[in-house]
């Protein structure tokens, strides 16, 4: 996730300070991923550095509100028109543990296979569970965290149809 570029998104609407830009950062991604002050400001500080963001004018309260430069503006449009790179995948710790599992001497893969499994089809109930709760018809707040649980509920199916076939794979050796 790329926090640097979500802030530049949310700073092309219009100028913020550091807790603002977390809160809405937060609500808009259906607060699914907090985000530590800290890093928020050590992003801004970055941001700033590399000349994409600069301070606007400074509050009452001591507070710094950021604004986006000309090149902050160039890099978010080069940002929404170009797809995230799903060539050089994430690390995933299921299933590196699998892989691992699936290869080590003395390891019970099907054991860790089935604890994963059940562990992930735990997750998947509280995400559909939590998706009928959304208010109807979804909105605002409620619509970000729908579409993140959705993506959430995918990723948790298309985990459990893997663990299914790595079993399968495991027995047919």
């Amino acid at each position: 996730m790329s926090v640097r570029q979500s802030l530049l998104a949310i700073l092309s609407e219009g100028s913020q300070y550091g807790y603002q830009l977390r809160h809405e950062f937060e609500v808009r991604t259906g607060r699914t991923w907090p985000i530590n002050i800290g890093q928020v400001y050590t992003t801004l500080n970055r941001l700033v550095r590399d000349g994409l963001v600069e301070e606007a004018e400074r509050g009452e309260d001591g507070s710094v509100n950021y604004r986006l430069t000309y090149s902050g503006r160039e890099e978010v449009e080069r940002w929404w028109g170009t797809p995230v790179d799903r060539q050089a995948p994430n690390r995933d710790e299921v299933a590196i543990k699998v892989a691992l599992a699936a290869t080590a001497p003395g390891v019970d893969a099907f054991a860790v296979i089935h604890r994963q499994k059940a562990e992930t089809l735990r997750v998947l109930q509280g995400y559909t569970k939590e998706k009928r709760s959304l208010p109807d018809p979804v909105q605002g707040d409620a619509l970000a965290r729908q579409l993140v649980l959705d993506h959430l509920i995918f990723v948790a199916e298309a985990e459990a149809r893997w663990l299914d076939l790595v079993e399968q794979r495991l027995r047919a050796r």
